[in-house]
């Protein structure tokens, strides 16, 4: 898999706000398994478990095997690259918005201007 189709899927992982709070869940506890994340969640179990799959497929948690249950946790490293290409990709924005804004200020003050032009050339009549 390439990087832009791994940031995709995690992307994609992180579009859905069950997963995000899963995640926060999971963040705050430390770790936990997919009963006690149901009990906090207006999903049933074998959701809460599809989504942790989902969670774990694109690397932002680990699962390991205790009696019946799987204990989920966050791996932080990946955690921590996927808040990195979140703060790039803000920051990529940020420059679009503010190439955007300005050139909706110049647009604004070009028209301001031809108003000003166009109504010094036609004085009002009294």
């Amino acid at each position: 898999m390439n990087e832009a189709s791994d940031d995709d899927d995690l992307w994609e992982a992180m579009a859905d706000p069950t997963r995000r709070k899963l995640l926060d869940l999971i963040v705050a506890r430390g770790q936990a398994t997919a009963t006690t994340l149901t009990a906090d969640m207006p999903v049933s179990r074998q959701a809460i478990s599809k989504h942790l799959s989902v969670l774990q497929r694109v690397g932002l948690i680990d699962g390991h095997r205790e009696g019946r249950e799987v204990r989920y946790e966050v791996r932080e490293q990946r955690l921590a690259e996927a808040t990195e290409a979140l703060s790039e990709v803000a920051n990529r924005w940020d420059g679009r918005l503010r190439v955007i804004k300005r050139l909706a200020e110049q647009a604004h003050a070009a028209d301001r201007s031809m108003r000003a032009d166009t109504s010094t050339d036609h004085p009002a009549r009294t």
